[in-house]
């Protein structure tokens, strides 16, 4: 017999309102006779338990109750009398039983049924916590090989797991946002379903390219970490930095410009900032005084001083786009990428033997 028949049953039994909840009091199942209170009505339609009506369940030490529990009134949180049962599965506390009493008509003689329904429940709900947890594990696990790589059968398996049409779309982002599947590494992949949005990865790409939605990612946090400011902070935003992005690791900034180098030695590091101020405000002063905060007095005599060292103006000339990329370069390169590290690590934890999973 299905829970919801097993719940509907012990209602039409009892003549009162029933309600199942899970840890956080979101509701299971119910069947419900007559009137109920405010509390009830919002645990319902809205999906919702106001505080101050949670908070019972701390004050009447409920969780920790082995025995059905008379709960009175409670007005100001729109509570009628009612009873509550833990809902348990070999030690767990996985819900509440709830009992609409206001009235105080239940007999002790109708408790034990409170008991075997809670009981039910109990069994019913930790059978879909394992059945969930399993799931988790097996979507982890091929998360895991299409962090990898491609792996078309991958892609497909969890399109299957997950109800997805074989054509499913998806977007990385980091940080991660609510409604995602947790990534390694600080991100969360989503299923395009309906809309596109300014995801840090970009335009949606094919879950089989999951790989690549996640460098995409990955290198846009890391040119924010290198002191760019594209708006929004995605993929599709980086502009000229995606020049720096897909670099060859064999091109080094000094192959751009030497002057990144020699303003990078010794305690030169406020004229590295500078000039990365000044060339990234197109070379207005006025400008990067503002956001140096410094006076124009002094702006001026590092600019002169970054020409001596470098040979190159910063408020004109073709060198100077040279010096800022070389500059880019550099930051980009140091800010390092740490992030792709832990999720190579942990997609190869993902790809051992099945007896783990």
């Amino acid at each position: 017999m299905g829970m919801q028949r097993v719940v509907d049953r012990l209602a039409q039994e009892i003549g009162l309102s029933v309600l199942v909840e899970d840890r956080e009091q979101h509701p299971v199942w119910w069947s419900t006779r007559g009137a109920v209170d405010g509390t009830r009505t919002k645990t319902i339609l809205d999906r919702h338990v106001d505080p101050v009506a949670a908070a019972v369940v701390q004050r009447f030490r409920l969780s920790q109750a082995t025995a059905p529990v008379r709960v009175p009134a409670v007005p100001e949180a729109d509570m009628w009398a009612r009873w509550c049962m833990p809902v348990r599965c070999d030690g767990r506390t996985l819900g509440l039983l709830w009992v609409l009493d206001p009235d105080g008509v239940l007999g002790e003689s109708a408790l034990p049924s409170l008991v075997e329904c809670a009981g039910l429940a109990g069994e019913a709900m930790a059978g879909s916590e394992d059945s969930a947890e399993r799931q988790r594990r097996h979507r982890d696990a091929l998360l895991g090989r299409l962090l990898s790589g491609p792996d078309e059968e991958a892609a497909r398996e969890l399109a299957r797991l997950e109800n997805l049409p074989p054509d499913a779309r998806v977007q990385v982002e980091a940080p991660p946002r609510p409604g995602g599947w947790e990534l390694p590494g600080g991100m969360s992949v989503h299923v395009v379903r309906t809309s596109v949005r300014a995801a840090t990865s970009g335009a949606p790409l094919p879950l089989l390219e999951l790989a690549e939605a996640v460098r995409r990612a990955t290198a846009v946090r890391r040119v924010a970490a290198a002191g760019a400011r594209p708006t929004p902070a995605t993929w599709d935003d980086l502009g000229a930095w995606r020049l720096i992005v897909e670099a060859p690791e064999s091109l080094t900034p000094a192959d751009l410009h030497p002057g990144a180098g020699i303003l990078g030695q010794g305690p030169r590091e406020e004229l590295t900032t500078t000039a990365r101020v000044v060339l990234d405000h197109g070379g207005e002063v006025a400008a990067a005084a503002r956001e140096l905060h410094v006076h124009r007095t002094t702006l001026y005599y590092r600019l002169d001083r970054i020409t001596e060292l470098t040979g190159v103006d910063l408020r004109s000339g073709v060198t100077r786009t040279n010096l800022q990329l070389a500059l880019w370069l550099a930051a980009y390169r140091s800010a390092g990428e740490p992030e792709t590290t832990t999720l190579r690590h942990l997609s190869n934890d993902s790809r051992e033997s099945p007896s783990r999973r």
